[in-house]
């Protein structure tokens, strides 16, 4: 199988994460962010939507990570990362879809506004924009930190999919203006998950983007 992705991006560390806890190998080919090589007229035919990650599996093409990351579970089968008891599985494509919709979402505009805007595009983030997404991602934040309690994994007793989603934006943390003292559960949770084997050696050096 084979993985396109731009080197950086965390989307596809979460796919190369997971393909690492199943045992899969990928082949990998990187596309250059500067050169655009993710908005080529031939990319654009396996991902109309011009991002990464996308997977080819012989003549079957695939995007969105979380996608992804089912697909693999399902080809090597029996895999704890995605649980075959439904109820688990249900709670485990819960939090995938939280993930995706609230908590990423706020975070991920907090980031752009107060970070990927200075630094990289040499623009003033929006404050209204800014404003909004911290109330939201206090209000998620609040959400995570009080599922956390008592809890080492986002589902059952062991790492789901669910994790590897949640981990995947844990590089955000140190880097925008928000206040995670007030959630310690997410902060502790934060610690421990990202130093699971799987999730640092799949770590990238950003100043190696191209």
């Amino acid at each position: 199988m084979k993985l396109y992705g731009i080197y950086g991006s965390n989307n596809v560390r979460k796919v190369l994460s997971v393909a690492k806890h199943l045992g899969i190998e990928l082949d990998i080919e990187w596309l250059s962010l500067y050169q655009m090589e993710h908005k080529t007229e031939e990319y654009l035919k396996l991902n109309p939507n011009g991002k990464v990650p996308t997977l080819v599996d012989e003549d079957f093409v695939l995007w969105e990570t979380n996608a992804i990351n089912r697909y693999l579970c399902a080809k090597v089968g029996g895999s704890e990362l995605y649980p075959e008891d439904v109820r688990l599985r249900a709670q485990v494509d819960q939090w995938l879809s939280w993930e995706l919709a609230h908590y990423n979402q706020a975070l991920g505009t907090v980031a752009w506004e107060a970070v990927a805007k200075p630094q990289f595009l040499n623009m003033e983030g929006d404050k209204p924009v800014l404003d909004w997404a911290t109330i939201k991602l206090e209000e998620f934040a609040s959400v995570l930190d009080k599922h956390l309690e008592n809890r080492k994994y986002m589902v059952s007793d062991h790492l789901t999919l669910a994790d590897y989603a949640i981990v995947h934006i844990e590089i955000f943390r140190p880097m925008i203006p928000f206040d995670w003292s007030k959630y310690p559960n997410v902060s502790r949770y934060y610690d421990e998950i990202s130093s699971i084997d799987n999730w640092k050696s799949t770590e990238m050096d950003m100043s190696k983007v191209k």
